[in-house]
């Protein structure tokens, strides 16, 4: 979120002035040399006025002068904030970027702390930087005011020696969701600050999806629990991008509900947003096309920001965009600079120092960087919540702006450049949380219990699976029955093994030397650490030289390298039940609990798109229990796509499936690695499976399941708005398939879509004579042969 340094910031002297948001950049864009009609579509948001607010009762006097010397005017949703925090609610707070949500809970939470001088406050942040750039502002309102909150960071890089005069004094402390769930078990020597915890401020709510926060909501609701234990009852505020779904998310992460707060009153100037094409010029790669972008922008007077993918990226494209405007000041900014460096180049974009910067995604978040003028994304950030927030990084309070979309050459970048109504007229994604996941429950269940014996009662946190799993883990001898309750009677320290990016079972390490590169899982490691796989780490590229499943260690040695390689594999499943089902057009769709094998038997590898050789795999097949999506198919649609000329019935569903899969970052807020599918043409029909590449599932199923409509649309679009015949790498074809997208076919996929999907369908068959036992429990599937 914004720093609340200024609710009206003025406009950096030497800046072109506002005036239309478009200024002649777009007219601009047109008149570059490596301009071939890239641009596919200019949305124009018109500026927006401040809308302000009036608050029930004033402020404290030192808050209240605080406002005043600055000449700071409170806005509708910021007063919105503080009054519903005094009455009690817990909130969440879903305007713009820049729109002063920070400035926003700061007031209410000094309020509350003023009011009540043994009031302590945590907040939460995802990300160190954000944390210390939280202090940096804190303090300065703190010093203005002279409210004592004694506000620090306490966290991983906190001095040994200062800690414990945090926990003895400080009423403020800024953390992340990996400190917390480290610091809860020690929650007696917290003992006063959490006996009077008042507020929890989650900032960046929207980061926490999938599995990680599932296991973060586990440790809001482990915190809430201790807090309890100690007599406290503390309200949250979240402060969040916009998503589809904020009340549940909230409500899914806290275990409380939550008021949505949403009617931005903050003045922003007007923007272009521009989405760029880079396939029209074939002849220069999408990122030295993003570098161009920055180039222009930065020779023109406009201090530019280009969101990259990888630390290299962000390398390459500072390198190329200061070779084409050797006059300008362009830097990058990753992780992997010191600390001290990093801090300088944000000081120097606030100083207008630095002309332009080439960036990893950690600048999208909300580090203060002064006021932007141009925003270029080197490829979809891959969610929509995340687009807005990087192009929410220019044009801040009222100057005019420009943000550029400029797509890669995959599925999803070339579907939004071709559908922009996608990013401009439709809801954004649904944040997914899941709270049934055993996998994530269990771990969570332990560290609970090492910190409290588990009750009856505690299920009012942890829900109705928690008696089962109490049951399983006394019956594996880490919880043990006492007077107080279940306790942890384990042998090693739970916060130290569970993880909270992970589900539990991270149990590989890829080690180069004594450096861990990263930890997966095993089903991961067989696709991506196997021996002789290329595994790309942060920008590098590592050679893998072996793998030892006993010992969990995977061999790494760093390969400067363009290739990649690319794993084959056959997988087969298992329905073990069905939860729902419902008809869609010609389909049934159901929602159930599968059982996924998957045998990885060779791999390619390749450079660019060119096969340098095919190496044979001896790996054990992988079972994963998890959750997932199907499509039972009428025997009669496929008898219509097999009288088309031309047409496969088999390449069809398979394109279907891939489709489906490559649409699902636009449904809910995941990776396309979060899912998995497989499509089996059967005498009886077909099926199309979607599931959670995750063992035990993560919730996408189920919102795949609750909006499958929507998907199936979005997905047609994908299959309808491509110009190739059979598929192709902007539409349906997969880098990661392990049946080498072999059989494919995009039309007949189009008419599968076209026949089940509502409004679509040509007609409606009879009822009741199309639905043979297809994909029921207990039937075992696997993908007939290419």
């Amino acid at each position: 979120m914004s720093a609340p340094i200024g609710n009206e910031p003025g406009r950096a002297a030497g800046r072109p002035d506002s005036g239309t948001a478009s200024d002649g950049l777009v007219a601009g864009l047109r008149s570059m040399a490596s301009y071939r009609g890239q641009i596919t579509h200019v949305e124009h948001l018109a500026a927006q006025a401040a809308k302000e607010g009036s608050l029930s009762s004033p402020l404290p006097v030192p808050l209240q002068g605080y406002l005043d010397q600055r000449g700071l005017r409170l806005w509708s949703h910021q007063v919105e904030t503080i009054e519903a925090v005094r009455r009690g609610e817990n909130v969440i707070l879903t305007t713009s970027t820049a729109s002063g949500k920070t400035l926003a809970f700061n007031l209410a939470v000094l309020e509350a702390l003023h009011i009540d001088p043994v009031a302590t406050a945590i907040y939460l942040y995802p990300m160190k930087a954000l944390a210390n750039d939280q202090l940096n502002a804190l303090d300065g309102i703190l010093r203005a005011t002279g409210i004592n909150a004694g506000a620090a960071v306490y966290d991983g890089d906190t001095p040994k020696g200062r800690r414990a005069g945090i926990r003895a004094k400080s009423r403020l402390v800024i953390t992340n969701p990996f400190g917390l769930h480290e610091y809860l078990p020690s929650h007696h020597l917290w003992e006063r600050f959490a006996s009077h915890l008042s507020l929890v401020v989650v900032d960046e709510a929207h980061w926490y999806r999938g599995a990680l926060g599932s296991n973060v909501a586990m440790a809001l609701r482990r915190l809430r629990r201790i807090a309890s234990h100690y007599g406290a009852d503390p309200r949250f505020v979240l402060a969040s991008a916009t998503i589809a779904n904020p009340a549940e998310h909230a409500a899914n992460l806290v275990g409380l509900p939550h008021r949505v707060l949403d009617n931005d009153g903050a003045p922003r100037g007007p923007k272009d947003f521009v989405c760029w094409n880079p396939t029209a010029n074939p002849a220069r790669s999408p990122h030295q096309q993003a570098a161009d972008l920055l180039a222009h922008f930065a020779s023109h007077g406009y201090q530019a920001i280009c969101f990259t993918v990888s630390r290299r990226m962000a390398e390459l494209v500072a390198r190329w965009a200061s070779t084409a405007a050797p006059a300008c000041r362009i830097v990058a900014y990753r992780a992997g600079y010191r600390a001290a460096d990093r801090r300088q180049i944000e000081d120097d974009l606030r100083r207008d120092n630095v002309d332009a910067v080439a960036a990893t995604s950690a600048l999208e978040l909300g580090i203060d960087l002064g006021r932007l003028d141009a925003v270029v994304m080197a490829g979809y950030p891959g969610t929509i919540c995340s687009t807005w927030q990087q192009a929410g990084r220019a044009g801040r309070a009222r100057a005019a702006s420009i943000a550029v979309l400029a797509a890669f050459e995959g599925p999803l970048d070339q579907y939004l450049v071709k559908h922009p109504e996608e990013l401009f007229g439709r809801a954004h994604e649904h944040a997914v949380v899941d709270l049934t996941n055993p996998h994530i429950l269990s771990g969570q269940l332990t560290c609970a219990a090492a910190e409290l014996p588990l009750r009856e009662s505690d299920s009012e946190h942890f829900g109705s699976q928690m008696a089962p799993l109490v049951v399983a883990l006394t019956e594996e001898g880490l919880l043990t029955p006492t007077p107080m309750g279940h306790a942890f009677h384990g042998t090693f320290r739970p916060a130290s093994a569970v993880r909270l990016d992970a589900l539990g079972d991270q149990d590989i390490e890829v080690r180069c030397g004594d450096l861990l590169l990263e930890s997966v899982s095993r089903a991961r490691a067989l696709a991506t650490a196997h021996p002789g796989a290329i595994l790309l780490h942060r920008g590098s590229s590592w050679r893998i030289e072996s793998l030892d499943l006993k010992s969990g260690i995977a061999r790494a040695v760093a390969e400067d390298t363009e290739s990649y390689t690319e794993t084959l594999s056959q997988t087969s499943i298992e329905v073990l039940g069905e939860r729902h089902q419902r008809q869609l057009g010609r389909a049934t769709l159901c929602l159930g609990d599968l059982r996924t094998t998957r045998q990885f038997y060779a791999y390619r590898l390749k450079d660019r798109d060119r096969v340098l050789g095919t190496h044979r795999l001896d790996l054990a097949p992988v079972e994963m229990d998890t959750v997932g999506v199907w499509l039972r198919l009428p025997p009669e649609l496929a008898a219509e796509v097999r009288r088309v000329p031309g047409r496969d019935y088999a390449g069809g569903l398979h394109a279907t499936e891939h489709a489906l899969i490559h649409m699902m970052p636009l449904l809910a807020m995941c990776d396309r690695r979060d899912v998995g599918g497989m499509s089996c043409p059967l005498d009886q029909g077909g099926v199309i499976f979607i599931f959670d590449d995750h063992k035990g599932g993560i919730g996408i199923a189920e919102k795949a399941f609750e909006h499958f409509e929507r998907l199936g649309q979005i997905a047609m679009g994908l299959l309808e708005g491509c110009g190739c015949e059979i598929g192709c790498p902007s539409c349906v074809y997969d880098r990661s398939c392990g049946r080498d997208n072999a059989p494919m076919d995009r039309l007949a996929a189009a008419h599968i879509l076209r026949m089940i999907l509502p409004g679509r369908a040509i007609a409606e068959p009879e009822t009741g004579r199309l639905w043979p036992v297809l994909a029921k429990p207990g039937a075992h599937l696997r993908p007939a042969a290419g």
